[in-house]
């Protein structure tokens, strides 16, 4: 076959290949799951990743220095070409489509496990503003869309500061570092609207929580996010106003956060969407814990 049509196919099957989940499994392995072709490589550990990035000169010459045969290179397309016909009955190539690449995404699964809404708006989430601009320039709106967006992310690609400490922490499950950035509370499920408000008060400048704290008014734009919030829980504002109207003071409600300088702040932005709720006396010291500021 001539060289161009092999350059051509080799193309085509290592850009379809780049999706496919087998992309880190051994040749030889791939080619005894197979019928056909047989891997000149038995026992080594070559694997496609190591060659789709490769266009077809470069390929062949890093064929030639592993010392395969020339017939190593239509092998090698013939074992990827018959692997994603395999993985694909109903094509040539595996062209995943998005809800089959949700599926098999481990954040989404991540997610799931722990009662996450992949619907959660990005905009919500406590991530820098840097970290939020990326996500607007790629279009994320929800999580969901994170989880697909980084699963598809070249390796070549390098992200850091919130973008990469979020992706870590939904990838490992870590309770903790989740609550960084989403309204979680770590040992339970779902997502919270206490904690999302007490993302709002962290993020605040220590004047405007220092204003808030003492009696003060939130800003236009603290108050705008506060609103978005008590929307999108709104479930959960309703239970939080049963529970004001019943008796329950907010400064017990916003415990959850163990953060005091926190708590009061949370108490401030909250309040507003509690009408029923009395502006509390100041108790200090350990009482004031206990029985409420």
């Amino acid at each position: 076959m001539a060289d161009s049509e092999l350059s051509a196919q080799w193309d085509t099957v290592r850009t379809a290949f780049g999706t496919s989940i087998m992309v880190d499994t051994a040749l030889s392995s791939l080619a005894e799951n197979l019928d056909g072709p047989v891997w000149p490589g038995t026992g080594k550990k070559d694997t496609p990743a190591d060659y789709i990035d490769l266009n077809y000169d470069e390929a062949v010459e890093l064929l030639n220095q592993r010392g395969y045969p020339a017939s190593a290179m239509e092998e090698l397309i013939a074992i990827l070409s018959e692997t994603l016909a395999f993985d694909d009955p109903f094509g040539d190539m595996v062209e995943h489509s998005d809800a089959a690449a949700e599926k098999e995404n481990p954040i989404l699964e991540n997610l799931t496990k722990l009662g996450i809404p992949e619907s959660y708006p990005i905009e919500l989430t406590s991530l820098a503003k840097d970290a939020k601009e990326f996500c607007a320039l790629e279009n994320l709106v929800t999580l969901a869309e994170f989880a697909v967006f980084a699963q598809g992310m070249s390796q070549n690609v390098i992200v850091g500061g919130d973008f990469k400490t979020l992706l870590n922490a939904l990838s490992h499950v870590d309770e903790k570092a989740i609550a960084r950035f989403l309204p979680f509370r770590p040992g339970q499920h779902g997502l919270h609207l206490v904690e999302a408000v007490g993302g709002v008060a962290r993020s605040l400048r220590p004047l405007e929580r220092e204003k808030l704290a003492g009696g003060g008014d939130a800003t236009i734009e603290t108050a705008a996010r506060v609103g978005k919030l008590a929307k999108y829980f709104a479930d959960d504002l309703a239970a939080l106003q049963t529970r004001v109207m019943r008796g329950a003071e907010l400064s017990r409600e916003v415990m959850v956060l163990q953060d005091p300088a926190i708590e009061d702040v949370a108490v401030a932005l909250i309040r507003p969407l509690v009408p029923l709720a009395p502006k509390p006396f100041k108790k200090s010291g350990w009482l004031g814990r206990l029985f409420g500021r």
